[in-house]
This record gives C-alpha cells, structure tokens and sequence, in this order.
C-alpha cells in the first residue's frame, strides 16, 4: 500500500457516545481512525462493544454525540433513509451468519446487491467472474445456497458484499464457524478481493490469532469505554 493511498481517512470517530436506553450503559469512543488500504483487525470479548460499534459504522444505529465520518461524510447528520442509502451504495457488510436468501442461486444472490444500489450494479457476466474467483464455478452458481456447503455459502456471502466495489467491507466475526484450513483459505481470498478492488477492510473477532494476517491490530478495550452516566450529563452536573 502507498502512502498516497493512505493519506485518505476512510473511517474517523471522535468523541462518540452511544446508548440503547436511558437505564443501560453509555458507550465512549474517544479516537478512532482507519485510513484508506488499510486492513485492521478490531479485538475484543464477546460483549466488549464489537458489534456496537459495527452497527454505528455501518449506519445501522447513530450515536447521542460525537463524530463518525465515513469516507468524509457525517454519518450523524444524515438521516434514517440517506444512511440506507449510503450504506448500500458504498459499504460492504459480512456477516457470521452469511444473510444468503436461501431458495436462490449464489449468482442471484450475489447480483441482488445491484437491486439496492444503482452505483453497485453488477453484470451477470462480472458476477460469474467474482465468484468463480473465490472459488464457485459456474455450475455451483447456478445452484440454490441451501444446496452448497458451509465454506462454499460464505465465499457466496463474501462475493455478495464484494459484488460492485465497495470502498469499506465491515466483517463481524466471520470465520468463528470455519475449521482452520477453510478460515485460511477464506481470508487469503478476502484479502485478494480486498486489494484488487481497492477496498478498506474493518475485521473484528475474538480469534487473537488472526491478528498477524492484517496491517493493524486494534483492542477494543483501547477504542470503547462505558460507564453508566454519558460525558454530557457529567459536565452539566459539575456546572
């Protein structure tokens, strides 16, 4: 990666709190930056705020306060459906469950990405290429999901969120599922796609030892804190 392509801040929280109700915890993110190329491995115990802080990044849920800046725009300015919109135009999303639609082809399932993004339209022609680079030829493409094997549905989901170039792929946990040949073999093939497509990869999971595989390691004890009263509510208490 050059250093021209990592002067761009893909990702830039500051200040961020989040709550899911008055009665539960504050999260703080104080600093959190994520430059364009990169592939960050995000670490932490179940419960520690991974997924919470997926959810923020994506769009999916918006902070109290704070800024989260996703490729420059302002997450919290926008609004329910602009967010929606952002998301399926520029993000991509893996899941540990893969989210496939069953009773469809991997080939459908990987061009549906096109129905909710016109910028990320795909061809059925560059979807065959994708998938059959990450290893689904064109006879398993035209199979429905259900009918393929645990390793074969989450190259599918990964050709999916690959499908039209998005420029930042969130992968909440992934592999946790895979045995270590499969997971290996999966995540070379991630990190392929990843640079071809010129995409900023956000990888979180509990498996310490995949932190070697990516550019950095970030500890979710260093990015999120959480206490029961928000900075706000303390400020204003000491005024």
């Amino acid at each position: 990666m050059s250093d021209a392509v990592l002067s761009e801040t893909v990702l830039e929280i500051s200040g961020l709190e989040f709550q899911w109700s008055k009665q539960s915890p504050v999260m703080h993110v104080d600093q959190l930056e994520v430059l364009a190329g990169e592939r960050v491995f995000l670490k932490g115990a179940s419960g520690s705020g991974k997924s919470t802080l997926l959810s923020l990044i994506g769009g999916v849920t918006t902070a109290t306060t704070g800024r989260l800046a996703v490729l420059q725009k302002d997450l919290q300015s926008m609004s329910a459906k602009q967010r929606d919109r952002f998301r399926a135009d520029h993000l991509g999303l893996i899941f540990q469950q893969f989210n496939l639609i069953p009773y469809l082809t991997a080939l459908e399932n990987v061009l549906l990405t096109g129905r909710f993004s016109k910028q990320r339209k795909i061809s059925q022609k560059d979807a065959f290429t994708l998938l059959d680079e990450l290893g689904i030829d064109s006879q398993l493409a035209e199979k429905q999901v259900f009918h393929l094997s645990i390793g074969q549905q989450q190259r599918v989901a990964a050709a999916r969120v690959l499908a039209g170039k998005p420029q930042l792929i969130i992968a909440d946990e992934p592999t946790s599922a895979l045995d270590e040949e499969t997971r290996d073999g999966y995540l070379d093939l991630l990190f392929h796609q990843c640079q071809s497509h010129g995409a900023t990869l956000v990888f979180v999971s509990h498996d310490r030892t995949l932190a070697s595989l990516f550019d950095r390691e970030v500890n979710i004890s260093d990015v999120v804190r959480w206490s029961n009263t928000s900075m706000n509510n303390e400020q204003g208490g000491a005024l």
